[in-house]
């Protein structure tokens, strides 16, 4: 496998270079609380380590190979997850996003997701990789997210119902602007971007499996006024929620 590095020496590159790929990706079977996978241009998986299997339900690679979101979660998750990889491929980078994710169990977790383009020799985009990580797993809860994780849940339980900032705080027993600082320093965002990025999460999966009217979606997921919700869901996504959902039912 080639890096593509400006500044590495010729020495570490020779070598680098000499290792079958393979080697590499064996690396990621060791991150038990991170979800790797590898996917080709039609959002089919080439490659999942151990963690991603086990969240999957499946006891082999060989298992999950070829297969698609759709085979792995409900349609209308999958259709976010191809939605992503779609942008991905068109040269979108998703970073460290903090999201709620269902486990197998039905519990609902907090996880940061990254996202990247695959190239082959020509420069020419491939596929996606990605990487999920299940911070109730990881040390990251011990560090600088420990200081939020209880306004976090209590924003993951509520964030579909107005929240103020001052209701948050009192609940972190924080001021407010101790809470928004603490957020700034944590996640580079504060409480309330971090509400509306959960609602127009939420707002996508509601657009794809029913078709109630787009202000009633906004009212479901916390927006008191449909005109903001639309401006927001473009700016997020780059199309109005009625657009994103004609693209799926088409």
């Amino acid at each position: 496998m080639s890096i593509d590095e400006k500044h590495l020496p010729a020495q570490a590159q020779h070598f680098l270079d000499s290792m079958p790929d393979q080697q590499w990706l064996r690396m990621y079977d060791l991150l038990t609380d991170v979800l790797v996978w590898i996917k080709d241009s039609h959002s089919r998986i080439m490659y999942a380590n151990q963690a991603f299997l086990e969240h999957a339900g499946m006891d082999t690679l060989a298992q999950v190979v070829g297969l698609s979101d759709y085979d792995l979660t409900p349609g209308h998750i999958a259709r976010l997850f191809v939605a992503d990889d779609k942008r991905v491929m068109e040269g979108e980078l998703i970073t460290q996003r903090l999201e709620i994710n269902r486990l197998p169990s039905g519990e609902l977790h907090w996880f940061t997701t990254s996202k990247r383009p695959l190239f082959d020799f020509q420069n020419r985009r491939i596929g996606t990789c990605g990487i999920s990580r299940h911070l109730h797993k990881t040390s990251i809860m011990l560090s600088p997210l420990a200081s939020i994780e209880k306004p976090m849940n209590f924003i993951k339980d509520n964030f579909t119902r107005e929240i103020s900032i001052t209701e948050l705080a009192k609940y972190a027993h924080l001021s407010v602007s101790a809470l928004e600082r603490r957020f700034r320093k944590s996640l580079g965002k504060t409480p309330r971007q971090l509400i509306n990025q959960l609602r127009l999460e939420y707002s996508r999966r509601l657009l794809i499996e029913g078709e109630e009217p787009v202000y009633s979606v906004a009212e479901r997921c916390g927006f008191g006024d449909p005109n903001y919700f639309s401006r927001q869901f473009m700016r997020e996504f780059g199309e109005s929620p009625s657009s994103f959902r004609q693209h799926f039912q088409h």
